[in-house]
């Protein structure tokens, strides 16, 4: 491939000091140290200890070690010029069985945030993004409705003692994963495989985030209370009304199904005609809370996916021959996008203002003479910042992005294979090397703040 650089035009709104450039991880993905200073088994630990459920046989046990070496982490990420970081606190790591706050954890973050403070990062700090307590999910996980309350008193709990620490509290990361993933396709932990599970799991979840919002507000008013979801384009080959319906509904099950509940206060009601019988039990006031106004929200996009109609109610998925992939098998669409952030703008008169909180994406990289070249993923956020820069001039009000990811990482049933980050990581001695993406956003941060 040719050596990339990384230039974003000059009317680019990535030039903007006021737009803010980040990278972003998640506790567990990097953290390791699951059995230590009192955290509690998470369901991912149990799921990635099930044969078969990771590749091959990976799990979060030990990661990237950040627990231990969190203070060379943040002097790297200094390093690189970026404004915020974005990461997650781990919930079985900061409360204790009788819900009760575990100080040793809580200690971990209090410095996490403190020394991010010092180097003038602004802090992202997602409550929940997917390592659920077990013991939580020995009850029924985010199908029991009690756990919704739990998680309100975790947000409660951490808010309280964080506050100052915060600039933006995002209360969950990806639902439709958390749901869709975890309890009806089973990729994901707790692996359960029922969309009346995923259905009535996503309600909880949406109202967990609700009740979350009252307490961080309540809690620590001066930082920003958000939520972020994953969106997917959907496009059809197939230009017929049949198959242009297929797209829509992909769209809706993957977009509207977190987004209208948010932002309208209902579900589409075109879910229950492509999962019928699959509606969740919903108490009076539900919607209400789960639709509580949002200071920002935050927009996770990877990929395209194409689909045909299924002949019934639904669609079937078809891949696209000879289209740009990632180690992921992700098809490359940046345009994808830009269409959906102009929709959503469109289509959601009260939406909050917008960052792009994970962009970015697997290479099968590896370290030569000391230096990692990583092309592809330089011509990758080139194509993507300047299809956010295009949606910003068609009037969407998007404030930042932050990079999947800042190191590379569990990445979940895929384990250690699949390289996400700007940094490489050798999971054998924990040496991280800068990529060559790194150094020219480096490079490029450190000429706009030479320019402002």
């Amino acid at each position: 491939m040719v050596e990339q650089t990384f230039s974003p035009p000059a009317d680019s709104v990535l030039w903007n000091k006021d737009f803010l450039i980040g990278a972003a991880t998640a506790a567990y993905q990097i953290e390791g140290a699951i059995h230590e200073d009192g955290r509690l088994p998470s369901i991912w630990d149990t799921f990635s200890a099930t044969p078969g459920k990771t590749l091959a046989g990976d799990t979060g046990e030990v990661a990237c070690d950040h627990y231990h070496r969190w203070e060379q982490d943040v002097e790297l990420l200094a390093s690189l010029n970026v404004g915020a970081y974005r990461l997650s606190i781990s919930w079985p790591r900061v409360m204790t069985l009788d819900g009760q706050p575990n100080q040793k954890g809580i200690a971990f973050y209090r410095k996490l945030l403190k020394a991010l403070r010092a180097k003038g990062l602004q802090t992202y700090v997602t409550l929940y993004h997917w390592d659920l307590p077990q013991h939580l999910e020995d009850k029924g996980g985010w199908v029991n409705r009690d756990t919704a309350y739990k998680f309100a008193e975790y947000a409660d709990m951490i808010s309280r003692e964080l506050k100052g620490l915060v600039d933006a509290w995002a209360t969950l990361n990806e639902p439709w994963c958390s749901a869709m993933h975890g309890y009806g396709t089973g990729h994901h932990a707790p692996g359960k495989q029922d969309v009346v599970f995923a259905t009535q799991a996503m309600h909880h979840l949406l109202l967990g985030h609700g009740l979350a919002v009252k307490h961080l507000r309540a809690n620590d008013p001066s930082a920003q209370v958000g939520i972020v979801a994953n969106v997917g384009r959907g496009t059809s080959t197939d230009s017929s009304a049949i198959g242009q319906r297929a797209a829509w509904l992909f769209e809706l099950q993957h977009n509207n199904w977190v987004l209208d509940p948010l932002l309208k206060k209902s579900y589409p009601s075109a879910l229950w005609e492509l999962w019928p019988g699959a509606e969740p039990t919903i108490l009076n006031g539900d919607m209400d809370i789960i639709g509580a106004p949002l200071d920002f929200l935050g927009i996770n996009y990877y990929f395209r996916t194409n689909v045909v109609s299924d002949g019934k109610h639904g669609y079937t998925e078809v891949d696209l021959e000879g289209v740009e992939r990632t180690q992921m098998g992700w098809e490359v669409y940046p345009d994808g996008l830009r269409h959906l952030l102009v929709g959503f703008h469109r289509d959601y008169p009260n939406l909050p203002p917008i960052y792009i909180t994970e962009n970015g994406m697997a290479t099968d990289d590896a370290v030569v003479d000391g230096e990692v070249h990583d092309e592809q993923r330089i011509s990758f956020l080139n194509r993507h910042l300047e299809a956010v820069n295009q949606a910003v001039k068609a009037g969407v009000d998007v404030r930042g992005y932050f990079i999947w990811s800042l190191m590379d990482n569990f990445e979940w049933a895929f384990g250690y294979e699949r390289r996400f980050g700007i940094i490489h990581v050798d999971y054998a001695t924990q040496k991280r090397t800068l990529k060559r993406s790194a150094k020219l956003v480096t490079q490029f941060l450190a000429e706009r703040s030479a320019k402002n």
